[in-house]
């Protein structure tokens, strides 16, 4: 199924000034919401406990959050967890209290609003294992760039590798910028999301950068930029249809999945999105302002291939 019943013929390599002014923006405003609000760490990183109870009936999690904010635990994230009479409650680590009696008081806090609520588990995180989760988050963060980066460049050429991770690097900050700015709350859920963006936004470029390749090798007589846009126009029907219909699931998921899978619904939406957009216009801009051109990717004639023979 295609979108267009031929290719269009967009100018999106004469656009990348634009694009570029438009990335340089978006990126500063992301750097400065990282700066100024930072990322709402949730409690696998920071550390907390973590109580589940079960009512009688239905509960709305609005009412329980107001519960907990008369009983002095304003900072509690509530959330329904399987069904809509269980509930799970998340509270930041608190020094001078114990897990087992800060759990006591989430308890009695409950059933003095509604007597037949039942404590089903108890976890804590402590804030070391938090220090670990946040140190191999970013270490595998940085271990999926760098095979991309290797894995690009054996597949294409290192100019193209790097227009990749540029593009993943600029899909990943926009993200976070959001997700800073909205105070999303990063847990590895979200974590988890971010790696999907990095693996949905490659396949993207890649897509392209094998089409790009491709056309270096047929159109002899385009220049490098022209090349770059037919192969961009080639691809873009194949880019929105994928885009849309990924977004479809995961605005599913969002509205539907409940609060527990809304972050992550959230931050996959974001890299959707930003990762489209980036593989339109950052990754093979980044490869074209390096200096990469059709002759870098098209095999060498050999030799004498087009001399006429000589008649004896």
């Amino acid at each position: 199924m295609w979108l267009f019943k031929k290719d269009p013929s967009l100018d999106f390599m004469g656009k990348r000034k634009l694009a570029a002014i438009v990335s340089v923006v978006l990126l500063s405003a992301a750097l400065a919401a990282l700066l100024i609000r930072g990322l709402n760490f949730g409690i696998d990183f920071t550390g907390g406990t973590v109580v589940e109870v079960g009512y009688p009936e239905a509960i709305d999690v609005v009412e329980v959050r107001q519960v907990m904010e008369e009983g002095g635990f304003g900072g509690a994230v509530v959330q329904h967890f399987g069904s809509s009479r269980e509930v799970l409650i998340r509270l930041a680590a608190q020094e001078d209290v114990e897990p087992a009696e800060l759990s006591n008081q989430v308890l009695s806090v409950l059933r003095a609003d509604t007597p037949d609520v039942d404590l089903r588990r108890v976890e804590f995180v402590g804030p070391q294992i938090g220090e670990e989760l946040t140190q191999d988050g970013i270490l595998a963060m940085l271990a999926a760039l760098g095979g991309i980066l290797i894995y690009v460049a054996l597949r294409f050429e290192y100019r193209f590798a790097a227009g990749s991770v540029a593009a993943l690097l600029h899909d990943l900050l926009l993200v976070m910028g959001i997700l800073a700015l909205f105070q999303v709350t990063f847990d590895l859920s979200v974590l988890a999301a971010l790696l999907a963006v990095v693996g949905y936004s490659l396949n993207d470029t890649i897509v392209v950068f094998d089409r790009i390749r491709e056309n270096f090798i047929k159109m002899r007589k385009g220049s490098t930029e022209e090349v770059m846009n037919a192969s961009i126009n080639q691809t873009l029907s194949r880019t929105i249809v994928t885009s849309f219909t990924t977004l479809l699931v995961v605005l599913s998921l969002y509205i539907l999945g409940g609060e527990m899978i809304s972050g992550f619904a959230f931050t996959l939406m974001l890299g959707v999105l930003v990762g489209t957009y980036s593989s339109i216009f950052v990754a093979s801009s980044s490869a074209l302002a390096m200096g990469v051109s059709k002759y870098d990717l098209q095999p060498p004639e050999k030799e004498g291939a087009e001399q006429p023979e000589q008649q004896p």
